[in-house]
């Protein structure tokens, strides 16, 4: 069950994601000031789900144990910014044929390409699965262009 528990979070996201979807973009002008550049490239989203409660109640993680999660791995890693979405979805075991809906956490982290960033995530991946007992934290990531 825990193979897979991403799943469920990524179709949340996805379909949260389409929900916010918006009509034809137009061109638009980044600005920023002085300290911050008004357009950066080179930078990646990536998010992560963190399966937290399943439907039926099992592999629930409070609140607390998320933000001691937080402090202690994530923030250190990523001390300039980060986004935690609340989250739900669902998917289905191949082998058994069996539906899982579980709640999960997305965190968002625009952060420079690099070796560095990668490895903190993969810190962060890890120090999930041996809280958790989780085999899986799904890590999505895309380029961006960012202005602050």
């Amino acid at each position: 069950m825990r193979s897979r528990v991403w799943r469920g979070c990524v179709l949340a996201a996805t379909l949260w994601l389409a929900g916010c979807a918006t009509g034809p973009q137009t061109s638009a002008t980044m600005h920023g000031d002085p300290a911050r550049p008004a357009q950066s490239s080179g930078w990646l989203r990536s998010e992560l789900y963190f399966a937290v409660g399943n439907e039926d109640g099992s592999g629930l993680i409070d609140q607390t144990q998320w933000r001691q999660f937080l402090d202690r791995e994530v923030t250190p890693r990523f001390p300039d910014g980060l986004t935690v979405l609340d989250g739900y979805g669902q998917w289905r075991f191949q082998r058994d044929d069996r539906l899982v809906r579980q709640r999960c956490k997305v965190l968002v982290v625009l952060h420079e390409e690099g070796a560095k960033p990668r490895e903190d995530i993969e810190a962060i991946r890890l120090a999930w699965k041996r809280m958790t007992g989780h085999e899986s934290v799904l890590w999505a990531r895309q380029s961006v262009e960012v202005s602050f």
